[in-house]
């Protein structure tokens, strides 16, 4: 761990007490420390947790999500709001007198679809509320760090966003070869102690980082009743464990990579991640190879490991164009490869991942099958904001075979099941398609916007 912070801090100044106000020491507005951050990539924050006001609660109470779940059952967003601003102005005292207190996470396990479940960590309702208001202040603190290549939770940056960006510089890039990887359990091998002094780099506030160090050591409580004290590990669903997790690979990997991986190459590289999901591409196979190599060794620093199963290298050129299974990568749900065009060139071609359409159109049979007793306004309804959230994702350009076969088997569903509500049969297929026009069902259509690649990849 000694090694790992000399490494993080050797291009920071001494770690020296600073304010991120005036000379008076005025509380730090939310605009200070976003321009503080930007202009002073080396200061340390102080105060941040005199910012945790009333109305820093409210803006964080407007931003949570008011339909998802949480842990405490008699406190529900609906009893909370009755009596909001008193509810708010006393959660702002208990955390100024230091009596806040954190509320045990509730485990609720949901399915991957590999027959694997992901486990999810579910806050309490203030627990929620604080956590937002503390991932504002560190938005502000690092988004100015944060390099080019995190694309994972960050305001206005997506997935789409990485996939579109990776496109463009495997298409005009030298890339050669792709090492893509995964992190084996990544948020529930977080070390705690590590992470709280990768925070203490740009951030001097004792009671601020105990309020993290809190969410962080909460007990979870197992739907069989057992309460764990984790040692390791931020819980999936936290509001603040994104950012934190951003932070801890920020530090553990992009940095790395930026400053002590690329100038030791011979030739080019890139690097595009999403949280713990990423893609390098290579211009040299040696190059790869190297990076491959040591990759483990640079993980198991920070108390992780790759997931084998998902971690490869392999050979991805124009010049070596895939019609062969093997050349061919996946990254966020899509699989690249190269695909001659009409005039014989070589272009990056995307289409769905094979097991994420299974799984889609899966989803899609499931509940036509369990609706299809719905009313046909609710249910054409609900299967139209399905059909544009597959659209809105998947249909990118030279993606158009994956999501037509996704409409085409999601109608033929609703054709088998709606017939199947009664002993006669209720539709012919003229009749239904005019049903579908009447229900203005939505057919595929290309969401992919432009984008301007200015900025290139770590």
């Amino acid at each position: 761990m000694v090694k790992v912070l000399t490494e993080v801090c050797s291009s920071q100044r001494k770690l020296a007490p600073d304010t991120a106000g005036s000379d008076q020491r005025k509380q730090t507005s939310l605009w200070g420390i976003a321009q503080t951050a930007r202009n002073k990539p080396h200061h340390r924050f102080r105060d941040l947790y005199r910012l945790l006001t009333p109305k820093l609660l409210l803006q964080a109470w407007r931003r949570i999500n008011k339909s998802s779940a949480i842990a405490d059952d008699d406190m529900t967003t609906e009893v909370y709001q009755e009596n909001l601003e008193d509810n708010l102005m006393d959660l702002a005292e208990r955390l100024k007198g230091k009596r806040y207190r954190t509320k045990l996470v509730r485990r609720q396990y949901i399915p991957k679809g590999d027959g694997k479940f992901r486990p999810l960590g579910i806050p309490a309702l203030e627990d929620k509320i604080v956590q937002r208001a503390v991932s504002i202040v560190l938005e502000l603190i690092y988004e100015k760090d944060f390099l080019e290549c995190s694309y994972g939770y960050r305001p206005k940056r997506s997935a789409k966003d990485a996939v579109s960006d990776i496109t463009f510089q495997l298409q005009y890039g030298v890339t050669g070869y792709i090492v893509e990887a995964d992190i084996k359990g990544f948020f529930d091998n977080i070390d705690h102690d590590l992470l709280l002094r990768l925070l203490e780099v740009r951030i001097n506030d004792k009671a601020f980082l105990g309020l993290i160090r809190k969410w962080l050591k909460a007990g979870i409580l197992e739907p069989d009743g057992m309460v764990i004290h984790p040692e390791t590990g931020t819980p999936q669903g936290g509001i603040v464990s994104p950012i934190l997790a951003n932070i801890y690979l920020h530090y553990g990997l992009d940095l790395w990579f930026a400053r002590a991986v690329k100038p030791r190459l011979k030739g080019r590289a890139f690097m595009c991640r999403y949280a713990d999901d990423w893609v390098c591409g290579f211009q040299f196979a040696d190059d790869a190879r190297r990076f491959y190599e040591v990759l483990p060794k640079r993980l198991a620093r920070f108390n992780l490991e790759v997931e084998p199963s998902k971690t490869q290298t392999l050979r991805f050129s124009r010049f070596n164009p895939s019609r062969r299974k093997q050349n061919v990568f996946g990254f966020l749900g899509f699989e690249f490869y190269w695909w001659p065009d009409r005039s014989g060139t070589n272009r990056i071609t995307r289409r769905t991942a094979r097991k994420k359409q299974l799984a889609a159109v899966q989803r899609m049979k499931d509940w036509i099958k369990k609706s299809r007793h719905l009313r046909k306004h609710e249910f054409f309804g609900t299967l139209n904001r399905k059909l544009l959230g597959h659209y809105n994702y998947y249909y990118v350009r030279g993606n158009s075979r994956a999501v037509w076969s996704f409409y085409g088997q999601a109608i033929e569903q609703c054709f088998k099941w709606l017939n199947r509500r009664s002993q006669r049969k209720s539709y012919t297929w003229p009749r239904f398609k005019a049903l579908l026009d009447f229900m203005n069902i939505r057919v595929p259509k290309v969401t992919e916007k432009k984008r301007r690649h200015t900025v290139a990849l770590c």
